[in-house]
């Protein structure tokens, strides 16, 4: 009797595996079907008004698209870089035009909204589409729904649909420059650490600036060195300058900076082979080496497979300075002069440095400010002997005496050329 009913229980748990399995494949099938492209029009164009601006709100002014990229690493998708409000947008659809065959195919889209949302009831999210078979398209439209009028829809441009050779190795990004910024002399001297360091590229999402400032910005885009994308996100949500949601009714933190950061490693991803992620008032010091290209080199060759680098954060607090390198012609430049600033504040018992990043973009998902979300590569913390991120700004242990703080000149190493270069600038800018 015992033998036979343990031959029942056993049979009945295996009937109850079967058919979860079942409704579990089924389930996921039904998914993987409802995320195909299907064709609603066909014999028709894409007529749709092109979308120029940055940021675009939808009609439902929930949903604000900053831009399309294709993205090929797992599955031929497009991957919206967007804004959304992470309770009430709940379904999204990308409309695809076909010019090739005069089809329009819409599918439904995977709404995956970034992690540090820091509270802010508005955060990054990637609207994720699979693609349609034997279309490459150009353009795609976001709508909350399936059915409607593609004429009526903003059209997005689909940015790295081409693969190309890297045109240059290192692209520094800024988000945002905000609040009337006029840290005029300490921005030069920051880019043109950048310059000496290797970057090519400055990318900076600027929502607004001085009018000194903006004549320095005008310099470095004739250049060729800095690209700007202008970030007008106060005209679309209640931005906080503060990272953090302190119930004062503001929309998203720091001026959409995270939106920002992702947005800027997709831009980047096919155009340069390592992307610099910090604000202008930091740079990433090497220690060990003369530049950025023979570090990432040391570093790659140390830890293969690895994307993402991380460096340690460290103050040196504007409010102590030295006498050293006081260049008259400086002193009527506003902002702070980074070659008086070499005192740097000691690590704090129980505290971790939070820390800045060079990636390779390709290997990148998500970031957020301080470490990837997501990504296809390993990440490696840089140790503080190889290199650290000098830091100048208001300090954060205000009450510590001078001979508290550490002595460290690593940024007089390059003195010589950052003054000629400042000089340079200063003589065809102000």
């Amino acid at each position: 009797m015992l033998c036979s009913r343990k031959k029942s229980y056993f049979a009945a748990a295996v009937c109850i595996i079967t058919l979860t399995s079942m409704v579990t494949v089924s389930y996921l099938r039904l998914q993987r079907l409802s995320h195909q492209p299907k064709v609603i029009q066909e014999g028709s164009k894409c007529r749709g008004e092109i979308a120029n601006s940055t940021i675009t709100p939808l009609k439902d002014n929930k949903t604000f698209i900053i831009s399309p990229y294709f993205d090929d690493r797992e599955s031929k998708v497009t991957r919206v870089i967007g804004i959304v409000h992470h309770e009430d947008v709940k379904q999204l659809y990308c409309w695809f035009c076909c010019q090739s065959n005069g089809k329009i195919y819409v599918t439904n889209a995977k709404i995956d909204v970034h992690s540090d949302r820091f509270g802010f009831p508005y955060g990054a999210a990637d609207i994720v589409c699979l693609e349609p078979e034997n279309c490459d398209p150009t353009h795609v439209s976001i709508h909350p729904f399936a059915h409607g009028n593609i004429d009526q829809l903003p059209m997005f441009e689909i940015k790295n649909r081409k693969a190309e050779p890297f045109s240059v190795d290192f692209t520094v990004c800024i988000s945002a420059m905000f609040g009337n910024y006029n840290n005029v002399l300490q921005f030069i001297q920051s880019l043109e650490m950048y310059k000496i360091l290797g970057a090519q590229k400055v990318v900076i999402y600027k929502n607004n600036c001085s009018h000194l400032m903006e004549k320095v910005l005008k310099f470095y885009i004739e250049e060729g060195t800095v690209e700007i994308i202008p970030w007008p996100i106060n005209s679309h949500l209640k931005v906080s300058s503060k990272w953090h949601f302190v119930q004062d009714g503001t929309h998203i933190g720091y001026y959409g900076q995270i939106t920002a950061l992702n947005d800027c490693i997709y831009r980047n991803m096919r155009r340069s082979k390592y992307v610099v992620l910090n604000d202008a008032d930091e740079i990433i010091l090497p220690l060990k080496h003369p530049n950025w290209k023979t570090m990432m080199s040391s570093l790659q060759e140390q830890s293969p497979g690895t994307g993402i680098f991380l460096f340690e954060n460290h103050i040196f607090p504007e409010t102590i300075s030295t006498h050293m390198f006081n260049i008259s012609s400086w002193n009527t430049v506003p902002g702070v002069n980074i070659l008086q600033h070499v005192h740097r504040e000691p690590d704090r018992k129980d505290v971790i440095n939070p820390r800045k990043m060079i990636v390779d973009p390709q290997k990148v998902i998500q970031t957020s400010v301080h470490s990837v979300l997501r990504a296809y590569g390993d990440s490696v913390n840089v140790p503080m002997d190889v290199a650290l991120i000098y830091h100048c700004r208001k300090p954060l242990q205000r009450d510590l005496p001078r001979e508290s703080l550490v002595r460290d000149t690593a940024l007089w190493r390059y003195n010589s050329s950052l003054i000629m270069n400042v000089n340079k600038v200063l003589s065809q800018t102000i």
